[in-house]
This record gives structure tokens, C-alpha cells and sequence, in this order.
């Protein structure tokens, strides 16, 4: 069959517009092609070649290794240990809501909960970002995801670096812990070091103490590796170079390490004791220049927990529990000290020559002051005495005496300068000042006179005083070492990763009381003398309040207190503390330093509701004094020890009652 054909012209030019139109329609079609063909290769080509990139290669984000922490001889404290964890990539996921049913089933997530975190980091970060899902798989959460492994793209099981904390919880509270930085911290943690770290969602920073304190030192810098993946985001097993197209793997840089004054051994020794006498409370061993042998506050928390992802219910209970473990109880909470207040009482009655060494002073077993009955913790009292047996005996009478003729400025004036009631200014988080009360005080703060009576209670370590270990630790350091203040510190080195030494602390002198303070204040050596003599007597005195804790060739000086935790009537003063409710027990403390003439380390523990602060308290300054000596001075140690036994045959350990 043949092909027809128009033959006639006429025919021909019926046909002529639709050609026309023809002509026009492919004429239009290429003006398009060639349009977008320049917006895309001319236009947008830079951010598609970008986007094409992305697509074949995956950039992965190393976060580099913290610093390690080191004690004052070279023992870890803190340390990393490696670990996997489960990432998504949002670009190469096809359908969200599936991929986190599955992921949540494995990994006992809510499914909710993954989208909103993978929804989030594409909004802030852009979709080329990986997004953590867990961190710290166990053998059994790894081999659960291996099974939907192949089946979610986008999915990763990935090698990081875990921080581990080898002590447990023993000296949390100093550490601190990790965390995931917050949506509210971003910002401001961005202003903070502007210049120096760029943070972004997902990053893991110090939430408290040391690890918050040293955040810029000990995080690092994280790397960048680039690898080239299938459409599914999974590695490719074919590569091309990569490299010669400008991409470039950039390895992390480990963090400084940095060594501390903590010295393992003390703050084992200090722990354990608090775990054995099942005491909570707080304890710091500090040396005479300032340096921080041991931390403790107690009960503590795990910070591995935080480490390693903190469940709710964990979190929930640490925060709901009425002992406080998250708090820092050396630096965070404050106590009235008791009978440890008044020795700071003996310089300013000595300096203020309202008595001498030897003057005396009759001491009943109540004192009646006004209206009121002012009660000594001796029922019976302590006749006459001197500063010297007021001191070793813990008389309350004697020092009520103290505190009316000196008034609450004067007693304001020498106690503030030992440093109760103001910031120590230690190298560690969230210290609060406490309190040292004044007439001014009163007045701008309660809008109140301040009334006689009241300097009675002051001048025992009750009323209004407020103080924590640490300032106790500085204060009895420096009647100690005859009026040197010094500041305390933990951290004493940072070096790079070559180990060589970027910065270092030492001791700072704030100031030396012998001399005049801006306040007025100035103390003499004699005076430094007398109490030093007194409270040497309180644990080597025949009738010292904490003989106790002696160690065989070691002279301590010390001073127990017991702080009440509310009033109690007349007829309830002397009943026995054991008897009653948990929360209505006195606090006990005891501070002690030694050699008593020239000290080397001051120790000073808090034990929450036990009581008496020879019983309560004692058993763990005795622990941190022993280890100390026995570390530091074991010949000493060794040959009293020979001496006594040889003498007679054992050691004996005397426990006194009440403070």
C-alpha cells in the first residue's frame, strides 16, 4: 500500500497554522529547557553540587575525647572508655514514623520521642546532621538494631567515647557529670565562650563541678571524616577520591588533661568511712597552703549513670530524695556550726582583753539572762575555769558570758575576717556565702533591732550563724597556722597533650590577721597562742571533748561541735538525742588539724543528724588523719606505735560522750 500524499497547493495551506503553531510550541519548549537549564548549572549550581555531595558523601562529626583527670600522684580520677551508639541521619530517611517504630521497639524509646528529636535537628542543624538516638549500647541493644540494620536507611551503629568515672560516687559532687546541652543553654553557652567553641544540638557538656568549671579546657575539638555512602547512607564498598575533590577528614583533638590536689588515697579512706558509719554529711581534708587533699559529700549519686544516659525514674529519685545527693554539702548547704563556733569566740574575748589566759570564770549549768534560761550541755555546768578549759570542755556558759560583753559587731567583726559567712573563693562551682549576722544586717534584712539576747545564741555557733565545711576548714587552718588565711583550691595543673603545663595554681595568701585588716581587725600571736593551747587540749586533754581521734606520735587540735536543729523546752534539753525523731537529732561536727603546733592538714566533716560530733563526726576525721600520716609520715606512725605496745601490750582508744 502506498504512502498518500498531498499533491494539491491548496490543500497544502489548510495545513500551514498548525504548523506554526508547532513550530511555536517547540520554540517555547526549548526557551524553558534552556532557562532552567542556566538556573540550575549557572544559578543554583553551587548549592546543587553541595547538595549532590551530600547525597554521595556523608560527613560524620568526631566528637574528640575529654580531658583526663589526675590526682596530686598521677591516679586517675576520671578517664574515658570507648562505646557505640545509635544514629539516624535524617537525609536518607524515607519515612520517619516507621524508622522510629522500629528504632523504639529495639531500644525501648518512645517512637514520639525520636521523631520530635530527628524533626528538631532539621530545623536547627539542616538534615546532613547525624542525630544521636541512644548512646551507650549494650551487647544486647546492638544486636537488636543489627536486625533492622539493613532495612532503615539512615540508621547507624557508631563508635564514640564514653566518660567514666572510676570512684563511683564517691566525690560526684566535685566531679560533676555530663550532660546533653539544652535547647535554653545553646545560646548561652555560645555567648560564653564566643570565639573559642561553637556549640551545637546534641553536644555533650559538664553539667556540674569540675567538668563544668573546665569545660573549655577539657572538651577538645571535634574532627570531621567524610566517607561515601549508597543511596541508603551506608558506607560505599567502591570509593573514588574523594579527597582530590577538597574534602578533607579532620581528626579530633583531645582535651587538656589536668591534675588535681585530690589525693586518691585520703578520699577513699574519707568515703569508705561515711559508707561503713552510714553517716550523710560533708567532709574536706585541706593542707595548710590551701591544696584540697579530699572532697567528700554524702549520700552521693553515680555520676556513670549521667554518663551512660540517666533514666527518668533515676533522675526522678535523685531529685526527690530528702538527703540531697545532688547537692555539694562542702560549698552548696549551710549549718549553724555549734560548739565549733567558739574558738573564734576565744580570740575575740583574748584580743578585745575582755579576759586574759588566766582569768576565771564561773560556769553553772545555766545561765539566766533576762527573761530566759541559757542551758550548758553540761547539766551540772563546769564551776571555774579558764579560756583553756572552756575551750577543751565545750562550755556553753562561759562563752554566753563572752558574747554579751563583746555584742554582735565585735563578734561580727573577728569571725567574718577568718572567713565564716563569705565565698571562699575555691576553684569549684555554685559556692554560697553563708552567713555571719551583724546589727546592720538585721535591720536592712528582717527589718528588725537587734536584741540582746540573741548575741548569746551567736556566741555558741546557733541563731542566725550560717557556715559549711570549707569556711570552717579555712578558718581553723588559719588559727592553726597563727592568722595566715589562705584560699582553698582543687585544681593544680593543666597541661596539653604533650604534657607540658599551660596552667598552674598555687597558694594564695587572701590575708594575715596579725596585721591590720580594713575592718579594724588585728589579732596578736599571743592570742593565736592561747587558743591554739586550748584546743590542743580538746583532743590531748584529759577532759578534751575529742580524745577520741588521736593518733599514736601525732598531736592534733580540734573542737567538736553539736549544732541543734530546732529549739527544744526545758524539760527536753537533756533528754537523750538518740531517742528522738531522725530530723530533730543535732548535727555533729568536728574540725581538727595537725601536728597542733605547726599544721600541716586541716580536717573538717559535718555528719547530718547523728547526735554528738565526737561520735558522729569523728570516726571520719580520724579516717582522713590516719591515711594522711600514714601515706605521708609512716615512720612516725610506725615507731609510736612500736613505743606503745611495747609499753603496754595495746593501743587503747577512749570515746567520750556528749559533744
Amino acid at each position: 500500500m502506498s504512502p498518500e500524499y498531498i499533491s494539491n497547493p491548496e490543500e497544502a495551506k489548510e495545513f500551514l497554522p498548525r504548523y506554526r503553531l508547532f513550530y511555536i510550541v517547540i520554540a517555547v519548549t526549548m526557551v524553558l529547557y534552556l532557562s532552567r537549564l542556566w538556573y540550575l548549572q549557572i544559578f543554583k549550581g553551587d548549592e546543587l553540587r553541595d547538595a549532590s555531595e551530600n547525597n554521595r558523601v556523608k560527613q560524620i562529626r568526631i566528637m574528640a575525647p575529654r580531658g583526663l583527670v589526675f590526682d596530686r600522684n598521677g591516679k586517675v580520677l576520671v578517664e574515658n572508655h570507648p562505646g557505640l551508639e545509635a544514629v539516624l541521619s535524617p537525609q536518607y530517611i524515607k519515612d520517619l514514623e516507621k524508622a522510629a517504630q522500629g528504632i523504639g521497639e529495639k531500644l525501648g524509646i518512645d517512637p514520639l520521642k525520636i521523631v520530635q528529636k530527628v524533626q528538631r535537628s532539621r530545623r536547627t542543624e539542616g538534615p546532613f546532621i547525624p542525630v544521636e538516638i541512644k548512646k551507650n549500647l549494650n551487647l544486647e541493644e546492638v544486636t537488636r538494631l543489627m536486625r533492622i540494620l539493613l532495612d532503615t536507611p539512615g540508621l547507624e551503629i557508631r563508635e564514640t567515647v564514653v566518660r567514666h568515672y572510676p570512684l563511683g560516687p564517691n566525690g560526684a559532687q566535685l566531679f560533676g557529670y555530663l550532660g546533653e546541652i539544652t535547647k535554653k543553654q545553646l545560646p548561652t553557652y555560645n555567648k560564653l565562650y564566643l570565639g573559642q567553641i561553637k556549640f551545637q544540638q546534641g553536644d555533650i557538656i559538664g553539667k556540674t563541678g569540675l567538668e563544668e568549671i573546665l569545660e573549655k579546657d577539657i572538651r577538645g575539638a571535634s574532627g570531621v571524616q567524610f566517607l561515601q555512602v549508597d543511596a541508603f547512607g551506608r558506607e560505599a564498598t567502591l570509593q573514588t577520591d574523594i579527597y582530590g575533590e577538597g574534602l578533607r577528614d579532620v581528626e579530633p583533638k583531645p582535651g587538656m588533661n589536668i591534675v588535681l590536689t585530690i589525693d586518691k588515697d585520703i578520699q577513699e579512706a574519707s568515703y569508705k568511712s561515711f559508707v561503713e558509719n552510714q553517716r550523710s554529711g560533708a567532709l574536706v581534708v585541706m593542707k595548710s597552703n590551701g591544696e584540697i587533699l579530699s572532697w567528700i559529700s554524702s549520700p552521693s549519686f553515680n555520676p556513670n549513670d549521667f554518663a551512660q544516659g540517666i533514666s527518668p525514674q533515676v533522675l526522678s529519685g535523685l531529685v526527690n530524695d530528702k538527703l540531697k545527693p545532688l547537692r555539694n554539702k562542702v560549698i552548696q548547704d549551710h549549718f549553724s556550726p555549734g560548739s565549733t563556733f567558739k574558738p573564734f569566740m576565744a580570740l575575740a574575748s583574748l584580743e578585745e582583753k575582755i579576759i586574759s589566759p588566766t582569768t576565771v570564770i564561773y560556769c553553772p549549768g545555766a545561765f539566766a539572762f533576762g527573761r530566759r534560761l541559757y542551758h550548758d550541755h553540761l547539766k551540772g555546768g563546769h564551776g571555774n575555769i579558764t579560756v583553756y578549759e572552756a575551750l577543751e570542755r565545750s562550755s556553753n556558759v562561759f562563752f554566753y558570758k563572752m558574747g554579751i560583753q563583746l555584742g554582735i559587731d565585735k563578734m561580727h567583726a573577728y569571725v567574718s575576717s577568718l572567713g565564716i559567712g563569705a565565698k571562699t573563693q575555691v576553684d569549684i562551682p555554685r559556692e554560697t556565702t553563708g552567713l555571719m549576722p551583724s546589727a546592720q544586717w538585721k535591720k536592712s534584712a528582717v527589718g528588725e533591732e537587734w536584741q540582746p539576747g540573741e548575741n548569746l545564741s551567736v556566741a555558741i555557733g546557733q541563731g542566725f550563724v550560717q557556715t559549711n565545711p570549707l569556711q570552717m576548714a579555712v578558718a581553723y587552718n588559719a588559727i592553726g597556722l597563727g592568722g595566715k588565711v589562705f584560699r582553698p583550691f582543687v585544681i593544680k595543673k593543666i597541661l596539653d597533650t604533650d604534657g607540658k603545663v599551660v596552667r598552674e595554681n598555687s597558694e594564695t595568701l587572701v590575708r594575715d590577721l596579725t596585721k591590720l585588716q580594713p575592718n579594724g581587725i588585728k589579732i596578736s600571736p599571743e592570742t593565736f597562742r592561747v587558743v591554739k593551747e586550748g584546743m590542743r587540749r580538746v583532743v590531748q586533754g584529759d577532759r578534751g571533748t575529742a580524745r577520741s581521734i588521736r593518733l599514736p606520735g601525732v598531736e592534733m587540735a580540734g573542737k567538736t561541735g553539736t549544732a541543734q536543729v530546732m529549739g527544744f523546752s526545758a524539760d527536753q534539753i537533756y533528754a537523750k538525742c538518740e531517742n528522738r525523731p531522725i530530723h530533730q537529732r543535732h548535727h555533729g561536727w568536728l574540725i581538727a588539724w595537725a601536728p597542733a603546733e605547726n599544721p600541716e592538714i586541716t580536717v573538717a566533716a559535718l555528719a547530718e543528724h547523728s547526735c554528738h560530733g565526737i561520735t558522729g563526726a569523728g570516726p571520719m576525721v580520724k579516717a582522713a588523719m590516719k591515711t594522711y600520716f600514714d601515706k605521708y609520715h609512716p615512720e612516725l606512725m610506725a615507731e609510736a606505735q612500736a613505743k606503745i605496745i611495747e609499753k603496754t601490750g595495746h593501743i587503747e582508744i577512749e570515746v567520750p560522750e556528749g559533744e
